[in-house]
């Protein structure tokens, strides 16, 4: 009987999953969309509830070694024309920059910037790019809880740029589907600061994507909400699409 037990427990622990092993198999279901075109809308709600409306178009390709993508602001009056272009790095920080039509100059964002509030929003500049697992580092194995009715597994992840805002990161991934549901963020001081929701989940030309993101400080009690519509995906865009000239244009 004693040697039944050790073997099953030895299958059980040959079965568990690391936390980078998680993180990796949520990395590939969400690629392989090659590129994207979408609609999106940005909600900002203050302290007291009171909220303003930004809708801004999007474009993203798909590249080994970190994605691109363009966001163009498309209303109200006072952000309309802003450009955002991020070239994506595994290995190094992210290269940002921020058209101001109002200046008509390109704002380089600064590395030690990243962690600074994105046009008023509860998303950072670092918020803005895609998750890759090998931005992180991982230590053991996740926990196996229940969020909104749905098995996850709830594990941490650690940026490894030195410029990040964040000391760890708490993610909580569906144990069936392997989609991410949520993550909490710690700041520099290692204290809770946001909390970001991820669902309207959908499979656009078999591959799934995500159509909505709230993420809420804890902190200052604000909250940014980021919806897209209209996504199209392997739309054939190209490195040109990207390049630092069109956001003079």
């Amino acid at each position: 009987m004693k040697k039944i037990l050790i073997l099953l427990l030895l299958s059980l622990s040959l079965w568990a999953m690391s936390n980078q092993e998680v993180a990796q198999k949520s990395d590939d279901i969400m690629s392989g969309f090659k590129d994207s075109t979408s609609d999106m809308s940005m909600t900002l709600i203050n302290a007291n509830g009171q909220k303003r409306e930004r809708k801004m178009k999007m474009i993203v390709l798909e590249k080994k070694g970190g994605d691109k993508s363009l966001m163009t602001f498309l209303s109200p009056a006072d952000v309309k024309g802003t450009k955002f272009l991020n070239y994506e790095h595994i290995n190094k920080d992210d290269d940002q920059w921020l058209y101001l039509p109002a200046l008509k100059r390109i704002k380089r964002i600064a590395s030690k910037n990243k962690s600074g509030s994105f046009m008023g929003s509860e998303f950072s500049y670092e918020d803005l790019s895609s998750f890759d697992v090998d931005r992180y580092s991982y230590k053991g194995d996740p926990k196996v809880v229940t969020f909104e009715g749905k098995k996850m597994y709830k594990g941490d992840r650690f940026p490894i740029t030195k410029n990040s805002g964040y000391t760890k990161q708490v993610s909580w991934t569906g144990k069936d589907d392997f989609l991410l549901y949520k993550v909490e963020y710690y700041d520099r001081k290692h204290e809770l600061l946001k909390v970001a929701i991820f669902d309207d989940y959908k499979k656009i030309s078999g591959k799934w994507r995500f159509g909505k993101i709230t993420m809420s400080n804890k902190q200052n009690d604000k909250k940014t909400i980021l919806i897209w519509s209209n996504e199209k995906i392997k739309t054939g865009l190209k490195e040109k699409n990207f390049h630092k000239r069109v956001l003079k244009r």
